[in-house]
């Protein structure tokens, strides 16, 4: 399985109902991690990544290609944690914007995919290798 593959089975598909266990095992194993919004307040990764950041009116989220760095140190300011940052891509997760709820980007190589909510449009996701994150 590829980004593309993913997201095409991601695509059109309904908010809260965003692929399946199967899919997101698949992505797993090919390293693949979806992105993509849920309520109003979260950015829910899975795949290769299966976490859930909390992204209240949009957030630039950090993401190496280990996954989501975490800050061992427990202060914004500890020195080992700022150069996991300054290494990391960066994943920007945007609130109303161009007609979605959610609105996911990066410079990270990436396809995208559209969730909607009944008829609506409701996110921008992608769909990203997790290696391509170096």
């Amino acid at each position: 399985m590829d980004a593309l593959e993913a997201a095409e089975k991601l695509n059109g598909c309904q908010y809260r109902e965003e692929g399946s266990r199967e899919l997101f095992k698949a992505m797993e194993a090919a390293g693949l991690v979806a992105v993509f919004g849920a309520s109003d307040d979260l950015a829910e990764f899975r795949g290769a990544v299966d976490d859930e950041i909390g992204a209240y009116e949009g957030a630039s989220i950090a993401v190496t290609a280990d996954g989501l760095p975490e800050n061992d140190c427990r202060e914004r300011d500890c020195p080992y944690y700022i150069k996991t940052l300054e290494n990391a891509k960066k994943i920007d997760v945007k609130w109303d914007v161009n007609g979605y709820s959610w609105y996911i980007e990066t410079e990270i190589p990436h396809v995208p995919f559209t969730v909607y909510e009944d008829e609506e449009t409701y996110c921008r996701g992608i769909v990203f290798k997790l290696s391509d994150a170096a």
